[in-house]
């Protein structure tokens, strides 16, 4: 198994790391310190700042433009494989706004790729796009207060067909990105016939933001953290009608679309995390070397090495996880390569928890600053826990599955 980069990714990741050196980092804490600043005002709030618009155009520029749209989606993304994708999510990863600056930022990435895989012409004229071109933001609504949804067949909320049209009714939270005040369209996922067989009960529509009877509710925290300006929203659904032809494919589609949505959005988010915890690995070494105590650097004492060496060991691990399993999504489709993602969806978030954690430590009270990023990244880590599914889901069926083909 050969992990050696192409020269083509060879290249974007010189490009991309460039780019990342000269435009990226020396204004990191300077954007920080501009969403904070917008926060603080209710206006302005979900306003993403305009610093960002003037990267955006810049990566553009760069042909640094929707890198994670495999060769499949051509003319509308990259042409990259995950595997080509892996590094460079990565390097994004190591600076949790800088996604955007790329438009590869969830949830608008899975959101396009539904769009791309399953939109009509009239969905991408509409929404897939504008997405494309960094115009607008988007949303993605599953989870819900009242089931447990890490069991998607729990999912209440309905979509019922009137004539030309469905009409929804429930209640979602946790959905990313409504709270943006640049976001128009969410995709939602409901049942439009709780009697069919399980899996064919849920459905995906398009549902435009400001649709009458849609109300943004609250923003939900996440660890503490309102992740402004994206946000996480509880959104009330109350006989919202909306188009028939909004429905993604056709009635009792949206569990398999969203099995499709998830794979590659599972695998993002930890590449993203491995560059959380490699930045944090970075930070930590170089903390080490400048802080004295007891009479010497805190380099010089052993557990600080042994820990600094256990953490290095736990990224390559998860790290040469992740290219195994885009390596696999790439060669056999993401269904057959089903047990390889769920252990690392496994493996990574607790892993960049783990380092990122040991760095805190390492930094002492200011890791928990705000001068640092190590506490928005830890909290990004435990949150991915729980998105696309919480570990104990990702292990259950990991298991059932090893020990089914064990048996077969």
């Amino acid at each position: 198994m050969n992990f050696e980069y192409s020269d083509k990714t060879k290249g974007l990741i010189a490009k991309l790391n460039a780019f990342m050196q000269e435009h990226i980092y020396p204004i990191e804490q300077a954007y920080i310190e501009q969403v904070y600043t917008n926060a603080r005002q209710e206006s302005t709030r979900w306003s993403t700042p305009k610093l960002m618009e003037q990267l955006k155009q810049k990566a553009r520029d760069a042909g640094l433009w929707n890198l994670f749209l495999p060769h499949e989606y051509l003319p509308y993304g990259a042409g990259l494989t995950n595997l080509e994708y892996a590094p460079l999510c990565e390097l994004m990863g190591r600076v949790m706004w800088s996604s955007e600056v790329f438009n590869c930022s969830a949830p608008d990435t899975g959101n396009m790729e539904v769009l791309a895989k399953y939109g009509s012409a009239q969905h991408k004229k509409d929404w897939l796009e504008p997405l494309l071109n960094g115009e607008i933001r988007s949303a993605f609504a599953m989870t819900e207060p009242a089931v447990a949804s890490s069991d998607a067949t729990n999912i209440e909320t309905s979509i019922v067909r009137q004539g030309d049209n469905y009409v929804i009714n429930g209640r979602k939270w946790y959905t990313s990105g409504a709270m943006n005040d640049k976001c128009q369209i969410m995709v939602v996922m409901g049942k439009t016939d709780p009697k069919a067989e399980r899996h064919q009960q849920q459905s995906q529509i398009l549902v435009p933001i400001n649709t009458p009877g849609v109300t943004v509710v609250r923003a939900m925290a996440a660890m503490g953290h309102y992740d402004e300006p994206v946000g996480h929203a509880e959104v009330l659904f109350d006989n919202v009608k909306v188009p028939a032809a909004n429905l993604l494919v056709g009635e009792g589609e949206g569990f398999a679309i969203a099995q499709g949505r998830l794979g590659p959005g599972r695998i993002h988010h930890c590449m993203r995390l491995i560059g959380c915890a490699q930045r944090a690995l970075d930070m930590a070494c170089k903390r080490v070397e400048e802080r004295v105590a007891f009479g010497q650097p805190l380099s010089k004492q052993q557990s600080i090495r042994e820990r600094i060496a256990q953490m290095h060991c736990d990224i390559e691990q998860a790290r040469l996880l992740t290219l195994k399993a885009a390596d696999s999504m790439d060669r056999h489709g993401n269904k057959v390569s089903r047990d390889i993602i769920a252990a690392i969806k496994i493996v990574a978030p607790k892993m960049a928890c783990n380092v990122i954690d040991q760095a805190i430590q390492m930094h002492g009270a200011g890791g928990t600053s705000q001068d640092f990023i190590l506490a928005s990244t830890y909290a990004y880590a435990r949150t991915i826990r729980l998105a696309d599914g919480p570990d104990e889901v990702h292990m259950m069926q990991l298991g059932r599955n090893l020990i089914k083909d064990y048996n077969s």
